[in-house]
């Protein structure tokens, strides 16, 4: 992440001046090499070290929403970019999900790997390898893609704005060649979101963390005495399930409620369903797995409502020559808060289960009760007047 906040900003604007296209395969060949070598570390600076270099030259997500953006009509927006994030999402969800199942394979498949071998030596390879091995096969497919960032020569551009703002344009030439020049930092509805954005990408990273290690907890401390393979199971049913949501449910609602109310409404909903967690924890047996993976469901559901929506307002209030730079903008400021929420939540996590005699939110209820403190910060940003709006212009699109 820390990696990632450093170059984000340059991705987007190398994918507005060269190509959607190029960026994202360098950034695949970037997961293919990296993270092959992450599984090989030796030592927790190598691990390190891999991690900082695939953050910095992995730029695939900015210009991949952009993209998306850019391969559909305005109308159907919504389509492309809950498809990015159910990628994202589903991403997020299998790969703990395969770590659980492959990491350590000779502890847990003594019968396929032999102890002292390859595997042995580097337990950690074998599900870095297996995604280093989709992503090559990702970064083949993408030679075939097709490129959408389809600019005028700048200079004949340049010429024609000089010479309308000499001649006398009208209001509608000076608007296109002030927007073509606008400050993104001085673009409000782009940074609000891009905050609002942030908060609940804190909120989600520190949740994935929260949850993982609550479900391995022993129930003396309040957690769900779950084996990684429990985990990567609940984990596994919430990937399908974001999948069928975001490709079949997300672009409907957003058309009948707009990306904005249907964000509000998720991130609502979700506070009395995160709350419930530590008594969902005082289950068990098939009761327990069944209700926590309905819950696990509907929360990485409303997550991912939430965030694209952002999405496709940070996409739509910027012309097409600046999206590359405002999506690496709004990676930057993701990637700050993303790096410190793992570790944010795993103190709190730590600290709230010493408590457990505690008179006020004993237990694991006070780290849920954080999370959703800054779950119900993130739901005031999306209302006005923090909240921008994007100015009725008769903007033009580059073609």
């Amino acid at each position: 992440m820390l990696g990632r906040s450093l170059t984000s900003i340059f991705w987007g604007m190398i994918s507005d001046r060269y190509g959607r296209k190029p960026v994202i395969i360098i950034g695949i060949i970037a997961v293919v090499i990296l993270n092959t070598l992450f599984g090989l570390s030796t030592s927790f600076w190598m691990a390190v070290i891999t991690r900082f270099l695939l953050g910095s030259l992995n730029g695939v997500l900015g210009p991949v929403k952009a993209y998306a953006t850019e391969l559909f009509r305005e109308e159907h927006q919504a389509i492309g970019l809950s498809t990015v994030s159910a990628a994202w999402g589903i991403g997020l969800i299998i790969g703990p999900a395969l770590g659980g199942y492959l990491a350590q394979p000779v502890e847990k498949y003594p019968k396929i790997f032999m102890k002292d071998s390859f595997f042995d030596k580097f337990p950690y390879f074998l599900p870095c390898f297996i995604i280093s091995g989709l992503a090559l096969t990702a970064a083949i497919i993408c030679i075939w893609i097709p490129e959408t960032l389809h600019n005028h020569s700048g200079r004949n551009e340049s010429k024609d704005d000089a010479e309308a703002l000499e001649n006398g344009s009208n209001e509608d030439d000076k608007q296109r060649t002030v927007q073509k020049n606008e400050n993104l930092f001085m673009n409000w509805p782009l940074m609000s979101s891009i905050i609002a954005y942030c908060i609940f990408a804190l909120h989600d990273i520190a949740y994935q963390e929260v949850f993982s290690l609550w479900a391995v907890s022993p129930s003396k401390l309040g957690g769900l005495n779950f084996t990684t393979d429990d985990v990567g199971d609940v984990l596994s049913i919430s990937g399908l399930a974001l999948f069928i949501y975001q490709i079949a449910v997300y672009p409907f609602v957003e058309k009948v409620c707009g990306p904005i109310a249907i964000a509000r409404i998720a991130g609502i909903s979700s506070i009395p369903l995160l709350q419930s967690y530590p008594f969902i924890a005082m289950l068990s047996g098939i009761t327990l797995y069944t209700i926590i993976s309905i819950a696990s469901m509907l929360k990485n559901v409303m997550a991912v409502t939430i965030t694209t929506g952002l999405f496709l307002i940070q996409n739509r209030v910027v012309e097409q020559h600046q999206r590359g730079a405002a999506n690496g903008i709004s990676m930057t400021a993701m990637s700050f808060f993303k790096a410190i929420g793992p570790a944010a939540g795993g103190t709190i996590l730590t600290w709230s289960q010493k408590r457990r005699d505690a008179s006020f939110l004993p237990g694991s209820q006070m780290v849920f009760f954080f999370l959703n403190l800054v779950e119900g910060l993130g739901i005031l940003l999306l209302f006005k007047p923090f909240l921008g709006e994007k100015k009725k212009t008769h903007s033009v699109q580059l073609h």
